[in-house]
């Protein structure tokens, strides 16, 4: 029998890397519920949000706030790039064409960052006061645990203000519903998308620097798990939907913990293979996710 300071740390861990598994995913609902686009190349940008961090914090010990803020600030406006140069092209043509070109995209960033940087996999150094471990009645957390978990909260707060609030949000909500409808209105449908990739790429990077701090190492591949499971977690709580993508993330977080911390050990190499069972006894039970609605439903 496990005592009741097991549960919650194990609690605390499953938080933990559900606001991130959240944070990534709700970049990559965004986008799909406007373009119905799977974004492959969402990962890559929190790589790259990584390494701008550990270009910051690592190398120049600037203040944190500046580590956190600046890889948002670019990777969001590398996403509009991506989505101007790569996406706008190719709106109106079959689905499958932008799917393609979102590996595409997803194996030059990861190719190009291999010939830049190498594939050598870097050290990622925080100020040891970020790393501070506290013991609260066998409970334990760090620094980086609050700030992971307060940050995603403030960041959910904040975007689901913008969302709820703005005129631009709303619009973004109404290019949801119907793309081709919410054009017809008269709503600024380029201005829309490019706000959607903004919001979502900086979301990334702010996910690339916390797990890059979780985990004290960057490398040109790190973004593709993380994105991937980041795409199962929006799946299960309803792509497309932000309160879905966010649910999903953290059911994610806390059922992958929770597989690891009360399965024999025997079991947690297995962990990425329950992911994705998780994913198909979700879909077989709720096939649109938890919180997911049809075509037919939204129309």
């Amino acid at each position: 029998m496990y005592p009741i300071s097991y549960f919650v740390q194990q609690f605390i861990n499953g938080l933990n890397l559900g606001s991130i598994y959240a944070l990534v995913a709700i970049g990559l609902t965004m986008v799909y519920g406007i373009l119905r686009l799977i974004n492959f190349a969402h990962g890559d940008l929190m790589m790259w949000g990584a390494y701008l961090a550990l270009a910051l914090v690592a190398n120049s010990f600037l203040p944190l706030g500046v580590a956190v803020l600046l890889p948002m600030l670019i990777i969001g406006l590398v996403g509009v790039l991506v989505e101007r140069v790569a996406y706008r092209p190719l709106r109106g043509a079959p689905e499958v064409a932008m799917l393609i070109t979102s590996l595409g995209i997803s194996t030059l960033i990861q190719n190009g960052t291999v010939m830049v940087l190498t594939a050598q996999p870097r050290s990622f150094r925080l100020p040891a006061g970020i790393k501070q471990v506290y013991d609260v009645n066998g409970v334990s957390f760090s620094t980086l645990d609050v700030l992971t978990i307060s940050l995603t909260i403030l960041l959910m707060v904040g975007l689901n203000l913008f969302v709820r609030r703005t005129r631009l949000g709303i619009a973004m909500r109404a290019a949801a519903e119907n793309l081709r409808a919410a054009h017809l209105m008269g709503i600024n449908i380029n201005q829309v998308i490019a706000t959607a990739f903004l919001l979502g790429s900086a979301l990334a990077g702010v996910a690339g620097f916390l797990w890059a701090a979780q985990y004290n190492t960057v490398e040109p591949f790190m973004g593709f798990l993380p994105g991937l499971k980041a795409f199962v977690a929006a799946v299960i709580g309803g792509i497309g939907t932000i309160p879905g993508a966010l649910l999903g993330g953290f059911l994610l977080g806390f059922a992958e913990i929770f597989f690891v911390g009360f399965l024999p050990p025997a079991f947690s190499g297995y962990r990425d293979a329950f992911v994705f069972a998780l994913l198909l006894i979700v879909l077989l039970i709720r096939p649109h996710g938890i919180l997911g609605v049809s075509t037919e439903e939204r129309a």
